[in-house]
C-alpha cells in the first residue's frame, strides 16, 4: 500500500508541473526571427558580431554583460564561419552541428554531438542547430535553450555593410524543452 501511495504522489507532482519529467508547461512561444551578424574582425567595434538564445538578441562581444553563444567572423583563407564559445577561447558552453535537413523540418533539437571547441564554416543556406551555454531558468534549474538557423546570405566583401551573415533562426527558450517547430514548443 505505501508503494501506491509514493506513487501516486509522485504521479501527482509531475502532472501539476504538466510534464512527466517535472517541467512546467511551456510558456514562451517559438518563434523565427531574421537577423545579421557581422564579423569579428574588419568591421565597426559598434556592429553586432554575436548572438544570445537565451534572450534572442545580438550583442557586441565586447560589451555583452550577458555574455554570448556564438558569433561570426571570416577566417584567413575568407571563409564565412560561425564560432560557438570554446572556439574563442571561452567556456566550451555553447555548440552547433550541422544538418542535411531542411530549416522546416527540423522539429526537435539532438541532445548530442554538438561542435564546441572550434569554428565551423558556413555557406548560403547552411541549416544548423545550436544550444546555448547553461543558464538557470526562471524555476531555479539550470538547462541549455534550443534554436536552428538557416543562413540566408552572407556578403564578404569589405566596405559599409560586407562583412556580414544574415539568418532565420528559430529559438526555443522553455527551459527543457527541446521542441524547434513555431508556436508553444513540444517536450
Amino acid at each position: 500500500m505505501r508503494t501506491f501511495s509514493l506513487l501516486f504522489v509522485a504521479l501527482a507532482l509531475a502532472a501539476a508541473c504538466g510534464d512527466p519529467l517535472g517541467l512546467p508547461p511551456p510558456a514562451i512561444v517559438n518563434r523565427t526571427d531574421t537577423v545579421s551578424l557581422y564579423a569579428l574582425s574588419g568591421t565597426p567595434v559598434t556592429a553586432p558580431s554575436a548572438y544570445v538564445i537565451g534572450f534572442r538578441q545580438v550583442v557586441r562581444t565586447d560589451q555583452s554583460a550577458t555574455g554570448f553563444d556564438f558569433a561570426f567572423d571570416i577566417d584567413t583563407l575568407g571563409r564565412p564561419v560561425l564560432l560557438p564559445t570554446g572556439a574563442l577561447g571561452l567556456p566550451r558552453a555553447s555548440g552547433f552541428q550541422r544538418t542535411l535537413h531542411a530549416f522546416d523540418s527540423v522539429t526537435v533539437a539532438p541532445t548530442g554531438t554538438y561542435q564546441s571547441d572550434s569554428a565551423m564554416a558556413v555557406d548560403s543556406n547552411a541549416v544548423m542547430i545550436l544550444h546555448s551555454r547553461p543558464l538557470v531558468c526562471s524555476f531555479g534549474i539550470t538547462s541549455i535553450y534550443y534554436a536552428k538557423l538557416h543562413v540566408l546570405a552572407i556578403d564578404t566583401t569589405s566596405g559599409p555593410g560586407g562583412r556580414r551573415i544574415d539568418f532565420e533562426i528559430l529559438t526555443n527558450i522553455n527551459c527543457g524543452y527541446r521542441g524547434l517547430e513555431p508556436g508553444l514548443p513540444k517536450r
